[in-house]
């Protein structure tokens, strides 16, 4: 029996929700026997409805995958419910890691990342692969095989992206900034002179 537009959105309702985890919008469309289309139109109407009611809920898209996921808005409420520990703030180290490898256009090293800040940042990607906010995702063919590093789908749903496209526009030469996490957990430019404890010079360690 072929669903009404109403119990096809309750049903891909249902599927995000069991799911718990991102799932393929292929597989949704398999499961309803939707085309691609008209499977977007109705995640985008989900999305508009959480968004605009603002309920509990939120769907997110992490490119072609989506997610079911508590509403920020809220989050104090669920922690204290359920016990849950905040996560513990990303350190401006693990963003200057974070912001190489999510700006590179191809998959790095940490040699090149060790480059690129000036320091070794062995123990920062070690605690970012933990997280799941990066991974491994292949050797470089050269000698000695080095491994390559990308951003992950859990890096997307953190900093509330749909894809790297996203990102805000990083800072030219001309103006130099840090990046840093904003309320709403955004990623954010500052500015040197706007940023935390600009003032005054340190030297980077890891």
């Amino acid at each position: 029996m072929a669903l009404d537009i109403h119990e096809l959105e309750s049903a891909i309702e249902g599927i995000l929700f069991a799911s718990g985890e991102p799932i393929n919008i292929e597989r949704i469309c398999l499961a309803l026997d939707l085309d691609r289309d008209t499977a977007e139109t109705l995640l985008q109407k989900l999305e508009d409805y959480y968004a605009y009611e603002r309920r509990g809920m939120r769907l997110i898209r992490m490119e072609d995958n989506y997610q079911l996921c508590s509403a920020p808005d809220y989050a104090d409420a669920i922690r204290k419910a359920l016990e849950i520990r905040k996560s513990a703030k990303l350190s401006q180290p693990a963003l200057e890691v974070l912001t190489i490898i999510a700006y590179s256009d191809k998959p790095v090293t940490r040699a090149y990342v060790d480059q690129v800040r000036g320091v070794d940042s062995s123990y920062t990607m070690g605690l970012l692969l933990e997280r799941g906010l990066i991974r491994e995702c292949g050797r470089l063919q050269v000698p000695g095989r080095p491994r390559q590093y990308c951003t992950t789908q859990e890096f997307l749903r953190v900093f509330h992206l749909r894809s790297l496209e996203d990102l805000p526009e990083m800072p030219g030469i001309e103006q130099e900034g840090q990046m840093r996490i904003g309320d709403d957990g955004n990623l954010l430019f500052s500015p040197d002179d706007e940023a935390p404890g600009a003032s005054g010079s340190s030297t980077p360690t890891d």
